[in-house]
């Protein structure tokens, strides 16, 4: 399978329309089932971050005072990722502060995401809940680093996914679970979900 890129964003705020402008990005590559490069830093995009933010994150003014400036920090995020597709946890999220932060920059976002929250949900019902560090206890993944810093969720993120594609393959005989076909688990419903696995067997047999 081609390599996959999972990213993830701490921001100052949930939305760019409301002025949220990214604070760190964390990319990490997974190929082959495993991870094969990283790329993260903190940006300076001249905001102020609130201070349930820095509480949440860590993240400070004076650290993204003496950051890169985001436009140097996206531009090098843009070139990491080319035109692989890209996974995160709670993907709507991410999705949006990447086009905006490119679209700063004119630089075209068109890489489709895939959720691991949406995936964890179809594959996952009996987890207590769809949350990163939930689903992390879970399934006994590794952790790395400071939850809610970009780097350490991507992390988990990347980990997360692989555990995915192994059930994917073992439980459901999947040959390739490739990003097409994570869109295409994501997109089920719970109603139809059952005909998705049918299908799947079906083309498999």
């Amino acid at each position: 399978m081609s390599a996959i890129a999972i990213i993830d964003f701490e921001t100052s705020g949930l939305m760019p329309e409301a002025g949220g402008r990214a604070t760190e990005v964390a990319i990490v590559l997974v190929e082959q089932d495993r991870v094969v490069d990283r790329f993260a830093s903190l940006m300076n995009a001249g905001v102020w971050i609130p201070p349930f933010i820095t509480e949440l994150t860590g993240i400070s003014n004076e650290m993204v005072r003496a950051a890169p400036a985001a436009a140097q920090v996206m531009a090098q995020a843009a070139q990491f990722v080319g035109d692989r597709p890209l996974v995160a946890h709670n993907a709507s999220f991410d999705r949006k502060f990447w086009q905006a932060e490119l679209a700063r920059l004119g630089l075209a976002a068109s890489q489709p995401f895939a959720c691991t929250v949406l995936l964890s949900r179809r594959l996952y019902p009996d987890a207590p809940n769809h949350k990163l560090g939930t689903l992390a206890d879970f399934h006994a993944l590794p952790r790395h680093g400071q939850a809610h810093r970009a780097l350490s969720d991507a992390e988990v993120t990347a980990e997360l996914l692989l555990r995915i594609q192994r059930d994917l393959r073992q439980r459901h005989g999947v040959a390739a679970p490739g990003h097409d076909f994570l869109q295409a688990l994501q997109q089920c419903s719970k109603a139809t979900l059952p005909r998705f696995w049918q299908r799947q067997a079906g083309a498999t047999a």
